[in-house]
């Protein structure tokens, strides 16, 4: 399978709170994500966009995984 390009993360800053802006990782893409949400030293993902993947790999991890879709 053909590997996608996915862009890199985008970190925004506001007063005392951080964001991280990602793409929507897949399973199989799942370990970079994790790799680049610790990078940044992210502790919880909100997911706006229709479920990709599993969460409990995150969750594992010690990252919070919440659940807001439009």
């Amino acid at each position: 399978m053909a590997r996608m390009n996915r862009p890199a993360p985008v970190e925004v800053s506001y007063k005392h709170m951080r964001f991280l802006i990602t793409h929507n990782p897949t399973n199989a893409t799942l370990s970079t994500f994790i790799e680049d949400l610790k990078k940044y030293g992210a502790t919880t993902v909100v997911r706006v966009c229709e479920v990709t993947y599993d969460k409990t790999p995150l969750e594992k991890d010690g990252i919070t995984v919440v659940d807001w879709p439009f």
